[in-house]
C-alpha cells in the first residue's frame, strides 16, 4: 500500500480522521502529488548530511520526503491544529523536529543552533502561502541565514517577478532585491489541479541560489534599495522624475540628481525598469553624498 502523504487519497483520509478544515487566511493549499514533491526535493540538491528548514510543514507531505534524503529536518508550523496530525504522520522520522511558530516572528537563527547544530549544508525548501512569500525570503536573505540554496513554491507570477530581466514588465524592486543575494532561476511549473483545495492560479518552484558576496558593492546598502524603490515608484515616469518626487528635498536637488545620473551615465529620460543592478550600483553611490 502507497504510504506517501502526497496522495489524494490518503491526503483526505488524514483530514477526514482529524476533522481538519483549512483556514483561508493561512492560505492553505496542501500537494497531492508525490513526483512534483521529488522533483522540488531533487532540485534542493540535499544529501544524507544536510539539515532543511522548511517553512510551513502542513500535514507532512513535503517534510516527509525531505526526511527520506536528509540527516535533519527544522519545519515551522503556524497552526496549532496540525501539530497532533504532524506528531502523527511523520512519527516514522524521528529527525524531524517540528517547531509552532510564526516563521517571520521566530528567531531562526536560535532554531538553527537548537536543532541543526550538527549539520553544516543547510537548505531551505518550502510550499509557501501566496500571501507571505516575499516577506518570507526577505526575511531570510537580510538576517543572513546561514544556507546554502531556497527552492521555494510560489504563485507563478511572484515567480516571474523575482526572475525577472531588466527590460521586461515583470522586472522591479523585488527583482533586484533577491538578485542581488542570490541567483534566481524558475526550476518547475506547477499546476493548481494538483493541489487540495485547488488554488485559483498555477505555480512555480523558484530555486535561489546564495551569492558568496552581494552581485554589487554598494556604499550604503539600505541607500541604494531605497533608491531602487523610488526609481519604481511610478513605473511610467522616467527616473528623474521619479527621483524628484521621491527623494527629499528632491525638486531643491534636482541639478544634484542630473549630475549624478549623468556621471553614472543613465539618460535621465529612462525609466527604472531598464537599468541594471550595476547601473543602480553606480546611481545609488553617486547620489549618496547629497541625500545621506
Amino acid at each position: 500500500m502507497d504510504r506517501d502523504i502526497a496522495t489524494p487519497l490518503r491526503t483526505r483520509a488524514i483530514l477526514e480522521k482529524y476533522g481538519f478544515t483549512f483556514k483561508k487566511s493561512l492560505g492553505q493549499n496542501f500537494l497531492i502529488d508525490t513526483n512534483i514533491l521529488n522533483n522540488i526535493v531533487d532540485h534542493a540538491e540535499i544529501t544524507p548530511e544536510s539539515g532543511v528548514i522548511e517553512i510551513g510543514a502542513g500535514i507532512g507531505a513535503l517534510t516527509e520526503q525531505l526526511a527520506k534524503r536528509c540527516k535533519k529536518v527544522l519545519a515551522f508550523e503556524i497552526d496549532q491544529r496540525l501539530l497532533p496530525i504532524l506528531e502523527d504522520t511523520l512519527s516514522p522520522y524521528p529527525h524531524v523536529s517540528v517547531v509552532h511558530q510564526d516563521f517571520l516572528k521566530a528567531d531562526v537563527h536560535q532554531a538553527i543552533e537548537t536543532y541543526l547544530q550538527e549539520v553544516k549544508d543547510i537548505a531551505i525548501v518550502a510550499n509557501l502561502p501566496y500571501y507571505v512569500t516575499t516577506p518570507i525570503i526577505m526575511k531570510c536573505l537580510e538576517d543572513h541565514l546561514p544556507f546554502r540554496s531556497m527552492v521555494i513554491m510560489m504563485q507563478k507570477e511572484v515567480g516571474s517577478r523575482i526572475t525577472a530581466k531588466p527590460g521586461t514588465k515583470d522586472y522591479g524592486s523585488l527583482s533586484i532585491a533577491i538578485q542581488y543575494y542570490t541567483t534566481a532561476e524558475i526550476v518547475m511549473n506547477v499546476p493548481k489541479t494538483v493541489f487540495i483545495p485547488q488554488p485559483n492560479v498555477d505555480s512555480a518552484v523558484v530555486k535561489l541560489t546564495k551569492r558568496d558576496q552581494p552581485v554589487v558593492a554598494v556604499k550604503d546598502e539600505q541607500f541604494f534599495f531605497n533608491i531602487v524603490k523610488f526609481s519604481f515608484a511610478q513605473r511610467r515616469k522616467t527616473i528623474l522624475n521619479n527621483l524628484v518626487s521621491q527623494l527629499e528635498n528632491g525638486k531643491e536637488k534636482k541639478e544634484r540628481i542630473m549630475a549624478a545620473l549623468e556621471k553614472a551615465e543613465i539618460d535621465p529620460t529612462r525609466r527604472g525598469e531598464t537599468l541594471t543592478i550595476e547601473e543602480f550600483a553606480k546611481l545609488s553611490d553617486g547620489l549618496l553624498p547629497y541625500f545621506a
